[in-house]
């Protein structure tokens, strides 16, 4: 808890400033789109919103620079620059996350998990990042057990272009082009990196060796409007990875300095059709794709192919000033998978539907249904509740409740790694709970919330003995505080802590990589021509992976500086300082992060 003080306290002096004087600013309510049925935060237990003045501000380059600041959200990254990035959402393992970009579903179902790799999604296109913690099997289905990291693409108009240098020999560029009218838009992306980096391994425990990392990102999308009340639109993305990584060597087999590099070539996409139909009823047809490949070099060298194709139709009612909403629609979704010696292919029908009431004028009340019907496991029918009301004076109640459902992941059903025989194997069961309190004063320059909530999955397939069997049932229970507030002077604030107790009930251990107390507090400043942000954060021990056993990774605390200088409109200036204490801290046993860094950069827009 010493590590957490700092942040505390910074949080603790800068919510006692008076309000300013000026002016109030209206908050514009944001629409959450991953949610099914557009809705606002507010209205959206559990819901919380990155948008591209918050990334533009934090000078973020990757999705993880961004999410280790979310509360709930646990991030561990297996060596900086190209390691393997995961997350936790309120203690769920880092599987239960299922990652979307622009409703494509982008979890890798080559490896063991299914789980999504954050080291090298670039934020160059993306405009907003959406957050929803909980289980959201109703929404999404399969590996949405903990929750939805859903990501949006920009739609460019005008050209703009950026270029960042500094510690470790790094490069980063990026360049988009593009037009956007009311009938049509086009535009195109480009981002690249690389670095000299730092070993993998700790350098603190004797590993000096530099582990390098080069990415490349192409995307395009497009829309247009071919008759009254008919759009077509889509993208194409294309990511390509080359991570020199470390390994476990012999005799002692201990992370140390080795020659391992991993490769790897994404391509994902989607299509899609709208038309305007009657009684207000919008329908969608759209068609997702997804392909990976990764190559490993080294002790362990291996090929691994995922293949995802996702066939959707959804039909839509919400208008401005109706008191009822609803959403519906039915998936297919076909899953190739190669893992280390075979492949497999995972089939899964489903239907789903959303339904939004306004009870009264304060309260609105949310159905969430959905059945998965896989080809190869029993079917499930998932249910989630939600409620938001305003109890006046600036206070408003949500609580939501909700069931998941994962089937397993293709490495599991083929026993990929397995030394003894497999075991039948049965999909895992969740089911949550949150409640949220909120409050906003009257010029809307305040707003905080408390958020209350459990998670408990059944059935929970871990690899024991050899092979993958269901026999854990884990719970995670905890507190998630939010701040934000428009300070005098140009400041604002944005604070968050999170208390997660999160437990293997079959063992009474806590989980791995689960902090119990996570926190972090930016302060954004703007005056004129210039702007910066400066982020604290802090974790608290937590219990890792050690050898071939556990052991413990010290808690730490981190911060970082961003400042932006605007020349004129369409050039700026920028400078970024990492650690700025210089700290040595591991966010996953074992791998190294680096010390005190800085970079430079200029940005061009048109």
């Amino acid at each position: 808890m010493r590590i957490l003080l700092p942040t505390a306290a910074l949080i603790t002096a800068l919510a006692a400033l008076p309000a300013s004087a000026e002016e109030a600013t209206t908050v514009e309510d944001l629409t959450v789109e991953a949610a099914r049925l557009p809705t606002t935060p507010a209205d959206a237990p559990g819901v919380r919103v990155v948008d591209e003045a918050e990334i533009e501000a934090l000078q973020a380059a990757t999705a993880a620079d961004v999410l280790t600041t979310v509360p709930g959200v646990s991030l561990y990254s297996e060596g900086a620059y190209g390691g393997v990035t995961s997350v936790r959402i309120r203690g769920a393992s880092t599987d239960k996350t299922l990652v979307l970009l622009d409703g494509v579903p982008m979890n890798d179902p080559s490896t063991p998990s299914g789980a999504f790799n954050f080291s090298s999604l670039d934020l160059a296109d993306i405009d907003r990042i959406e957050i929803l913690s909980g289980p959201q099997g109703s929404l999404w289905g399969s590996s949405a057990i903990g929750g939805v990291i859903a990501f949006r693409s920009r739609e460019a108009d005008g050209v703009a272009a950026g270029l960042e240098a500094g510690s470790f020999a790094s490069v980063r560029g990026w360049a988009s082009v593009g037009t956007s009218e009311a009938d049509r838009a086009v535009s195109a992306t480009v981002s690249g990196f690389r670095t000299d980096g730092i070993s993998q391994a700790d350098e603190a425990d004797g590993n000096p060796e530099e582990d390098g990392f080069e990415t490349w990102t192409g995307g395009v999308n497009g829309r247009a409007r071919l008759a009254e009340g008919v759009e077509v639109d889509g993208r194409v993305r294309y990511t390509w990875t080359d991570a020199e990584t470390d390994g476990f060597p012999p005799p002692f087999f201990l992370l140390a300095d080795t020659a391992d590099r991993a490769e790897s070539a994404t391509w994902s996409g989607f299509g899609r059709l709208r038309i305007e139909g009657p009684w207000n009823v919008d329908h969608a047809l759209s068609v997702s794709l997804y392909d990976l490949e990764r190559e490993s070099f080294g002790s362990f060298p291996g090929v691994f192919t995922a293949e995802r194709q996702l066939w959707r139709y959804v039909a839509e009612h919400d208008r401005a000033g109706d008191r009822f909403g609803f959403v519906g629609g039915v998936e297919y979704e076909r899953v190739r998978g190669d893992a280390s010696f075979a492949d497999a292919t995972l089939e899964t029908t489903s239907v789903f539907g959303v339904g939004r009431f306004e009870v009264s004028d304060a309260v609105t009340a949310t159905l969430g249904l959905r059945h998965d019907a896989p080809e190869d496991f029993d079917g499930e029918t998932t249910v989630r509740v939600a409620v938001a009301a305003e109890l006046g004076n600036g206070l408003r109640a949500t609580t939501s409740w909700g069931q998941g459902f994962k089937t397993p992941t293709i490495s599991q059903v083929l026993c990929d790694f397995c030394f003894t025989p497999a075991a039948p194997l049965a999909p895992e069961t969740a089911q949550g709970w949150d409640a949220t309190l909120g409050w906003a004063s009257q010029d809307g320059r305040v707003r905080a919330s408390l958020t209350w909530f459990r998670l408990e999955v059944e059935d929970q397939i871990s690899y024991v003995g050899g092979h993958y069997e269901n026999i854990a049932s884990t719970s995670a229970e905890g507190i998630e505080a939010d701040l934000i507030a428009e300070l005098p002077a140009g400041f604002r604030l944005k604070a968050g802590y999170a208390w997660t107790d999160a437990v293997d009930e079959t063992t009474g251990l806590r989980l791995l990589r689960a902090p119990e107390h996570a926190g972090s507090a930016t302060l954004f400043w703007e005056r004129g021509r210039f702007d910066a942000a400066l982020t604290v954060r802090a974790e608290s021990e937590q219990l890792d992976v050690a050898g071939f056993g556990t052991g413990t990774r010290d808690g730490f605390a981190t911060a970082d500086l961003a400042v932006g200088f605007a020349l004129n409109e369409r050039v700026r200036l920028t400078a970024r300082i990492e650690n700025l204490t210089d700290a040595h801290y591991q966010e996953a046993a074992g791998y190294g992060q680096p010390g005190l860094s800085g970079y430079v950069g200029i940005r061009l827009r048109y």
